[in-house]
């Protein structure tokens, strides 16, 4: 039997990356891994499993388990488990928490995740507690008077850029006994490791820059206690309701994290030139990005968040919904379209998106800086906002 091929230990994550987490493929000497799609593999005649831990792909999946493998290496975590959206990720994080127990979630993250979390906890006898993380005395506060089984963090925050504290909020988690977790999609394990700043589970959403092409849906959620409670139903809920990735989407994810290192680095450069652009342009009444000196937060992303503020930001047009819209259907290179992470910049105005309850600002456009040249951007830019 022919040993797997494995990637030195102790190479630069850069490297690690480069090479999808392993050597070649030990059955080809393919330098990319096969897709397995059989569902169900065979057993010998005595009945013994041929591949010993393959019986049904619904767990059992060698590119799963690599995939996840590199996942929780760049997470500095103890495993990963991939599922098929980063909504069912965010879902099977919240059922750790049962009914008539309290969820603590912080209030202004991305609406996909509040309005499942409100019907989630409304529909299972669950309290939900929607708090601004980053009014940290104020949130702090609310354990004492909620007594949460679970806080939700998002950071940074999607689309208002906000920086909560995790090191300190994760600390007063482990006084209280509460279950912390941290969806970081907007920032990449490249910049911000929650996990090492004390959070129990963090979050992604594949779709966006660890996929990085706009052309899968998946989600991940990585553990640094591989022997929790929590740990063992998450693995259990991935395997028992199914909500698993396809081995396709699996290759695909797997081929994106290997250039996701280079597809930040540039993304990440281009939106702190951009950030400087929208501060200097008299059109621009706010620039929400926490690698802007002027934002509330700095000082806490710098401490958070290493070789980069992430390539989502926000910006406030001045003016109001017409100028709003009228600036995102003057721009040719950006593309009006909803995600982010993508090799592609993306504008979105977000209240067309969101609607009035969600209270989000009319003028507000939410943007995902891509890989594009970076006066292309500017220039892109500065014709649309000479429409108003």
């Amino acid at each position: 039997m022919p040993k797997t091929p494995s990637v030195a230990p102790g190479l630069h994550i850069d490297s690690l990356l480069a090479h999808g987490g392993g050597g070649h493929d030990p059955a080809t000497g393919a330098v990319s891994p096969p897709i397995q799609t059989a569902t169900t593999f065979v057993r010998d005649e005595a009945y013994e499993l041929i591949k010993p831990g393959h019986i049904y792909s619904r767990d059992d999946n060698d590119l799963y388990h690599k995939t996840e493998g590199l996942i929780a290496a760049l997470e500095g975590g103890e495993e990963s488990r991939l599922f098929a959206s980063g909504m069912a990720a965010v879902a099977a994080v919240a059922r750790i928490v049962r009914p008539g127990g309290t969820l603590l979630a912080q209030s202004g993250i991305y609406w996909g995740t509040t309005l499942f979390l409100r019907k989630f906890c409304a529909r299972n006898n669950i309290a939900l507690v929607e708090a601004d993380a980053c009014d940290l005395e104020a949130f702090l506060d609310e354990f004492s008077v909620t007594r949460p089984d679970l806080v939700w963090l998002e950071v940074p925050s999607n689309p208002y850029l906000k920086v909560a504290d995790i090191l300190k909020i994760s600390a007063h988690c482990r006084q209280t006994g509460a279950l912390l977790a941290v969806d970081a999609t907007a920032a990449t394990p490249l910049i911000l490791k929650p996990l090492s700043l004390g959070a129990d589970l963090v979050m992604h959403s594949a779709t966006k820059a660890l996929n990085g092409h706009s052309d899968l849906l998946g989600g991940v959620v990585t553990t640094r206690d591989a022997a929790s409670e929590a740990w063992t139903f998450i693995k259990e809920e991935r395997k028992l309701a199914g909500a698993v990735l396809g081995s396709f989407e699996t290759w695909l994810l797997l081929r994106g994290l290997r250039t996701l290192s280079l597809r930040v680095g540039r993304m990440n450069q281009n939106a702190a030139i951009l950030s400087d652009y929208f501060e200097r342009h008299p059109k621009i009444e706010t620039v929400l990005y926490p690698g802007v000196a002027g934002h509330p937060h700095h000082d806490i992303a710098k401490s958070q968040m290493k070789g980069g503020f992430g390539s989502l930001m926000s910006v406030l047009v001045k003016g109001g919904k017409p100028e709003a819209l009228k600036v995102t259907g003057a721009l040719d290179l950006f593309q009006r379209a909803t995600s982010l992470g993508g090799t592609e910049s993306l504008v979105e105005h977000r209240y067309t998106i969101e609607g009035e309850g969600s209270g989000i600002p009319e003028n507000l456009l939410r943007l995902s800086i891509g890989i594009e040249h970076a006066d292309d951007l500017i220039a892109d830019f500065d014709q649309a906002l000479s429409a108003i």
